[in-house]
């Protein structure tokens, strides 16, 4: 209680001390550029492949600058088993479909600024992606492998996609770290379908006036031979 009432306070002096001319620009553009939010999801799965284990929770925060976003995306999962990830990327979408970026995928447990290109704790991943009346397709190409001493990346990941009102079916497929089952056997590292599956989605109603978006994904990964069923509920 003690911590609420500081809590209040500061925030009472804060509000006091912003200028009236800034509580008048906010009360005319209500619009944040800010959009933060989080999924619940049952399992971690990552193009065809599950992390962790149990459910997780997958926070994000991003700021849309015209057709610029830049964001920060993470899972964290309710289990020792944790597999944590906090991602962070920047793309910018055309008029016309076309969206490029670049995503940095990190692993926290491992030293965040160790930037080497072999056995550095981040690995970069251009990205690629075009949509068009439903029909999408997607290709990644990853510059690096992120802690694998002596592999230079050039894994590539592509998806097609294509969605109609609140359903969607998917395909994709993938080389190195998306298709082996060790990361150091390149005899392994063979292009192949790992990730193919399709998804709903509706808002659920729980009272007249809470609801929440929920999804439903039936995924299969023809490489690894490993089924999976997950549901989300955004927030």
């Amino acid at each position: 209680m003690k911590k609420t009432t500081q809590v209040s306070l500061s925030l009472l002096i804060a509000l006091m001390l912003i200028p009236p001319m800034a509580l008048k620009a906010q009360q005319k553009d209500k619009r944040s550029p800010f959009s933060i939010g989080a999924d619940l999801v049952s399992s971690y799965v990552w193009r065809g492949t599950k992390f962790g284990s149990g459910p997780a929770i997958q926070p994000y925060l991003e700021v849309a600058l015209g057709n610029l976003s830049i964001g920060g995306w993470g899972s964290y999962c309710f289990s020792r088993d944790e597999s944590p990830e906090a991602d962070l990327y920047i793309s910018y979408g055309f008029d016309f479909g076309l969206s490029v970026g670049i995503t940095d995928y990190y692993f926290p447990g491992t030293p965040y600024f160790d930037y080497s290109s072999a056995s550095g704790s981040h690995g970069f991943e251009l990205n690629l992606a075009y949509e068009l009346a439903g029909l999408s397709i997607a290709a990644n190409y990853m510059l690096n492998e992120a802690g694998n001493a002596g592999t230079a990346g050039g894994d590539i990941y592509v998806e097609l996609g294509y969605s109609i009102s609140n359903f969607s079916v998917f395909a994709g497929g993938g080389n190195g770290w998306h298709s082996m089952e060790d990361p150091l056997d390149s005899e392994e590292a063979d292009f192949s379908l790992c990730n193919v599956g399709i998804s709903a989605s509706k808002e659920v109603k729980f009272t007249e006036s809470f609801a929440l978006p929920m999804s439903a994904s039936l995924i299969l990964n023809p490489d690894t031979e490993q089924f999976h069923i997950v549901v989300a509920a955004s927030f």
